[in-house]
């Protein structure tokens, strides 16, 4: 199966157990299987551009673009933790975001970190 699903499935992985941290308080970690990722590519549509530069003209948020990235930063969220779960885990650690331009009006958007199996400290 595919981790590179659109639209993103949905999350697979309690949000509760992905930290950026290296540890999770009150889990042990038995078991590293590797890293995972969620990556997600948009653009942005003409309409859009054009009401976020009437947005710049009045200041403050620029509520299209943010928007638009918080949809791209919670898709590749969704993707990362369903990869994760393929491969057994149920828990992420030393999660990170990463963006890069492609191209102008192009943006990658990455979810990434260390998929682990955890288990309840009793």
């Amino acid at each position: 199966m595919s981790s590179s699903t659109y639209p993103p499935p949905h999350l697979t992985i309690d949000p509760a157990l992905v930290t950026s941290a290296l540890e999770l308080p009150g889990y042990k970690i038995v078991r590293n299987i590797g890293v995972v990722r969620g990556i997600v590519v948009r653009s942005r549509n003409i309409f859009g551009t054009i009401g976020a530069g009437l947005q710049t003209m009045l200041g403050g948020d620029i509520t299209l673009f943010t928007q638009l990235c918080e949809k791209t930063r919670q898709d590749s969220f969704a993707m990362m933790a369903l990869h994760a779960s393929q491969l057994g885990a149920n828990a992420v650690i030393a999660f990170r975001y990463d963006a890069n331009e492609l191209m102008n009006g192009v943006t990658e958007v990455l979810a990434y970190g260390t998929a682990v199996v955890v288990e309840r400290i009793v």
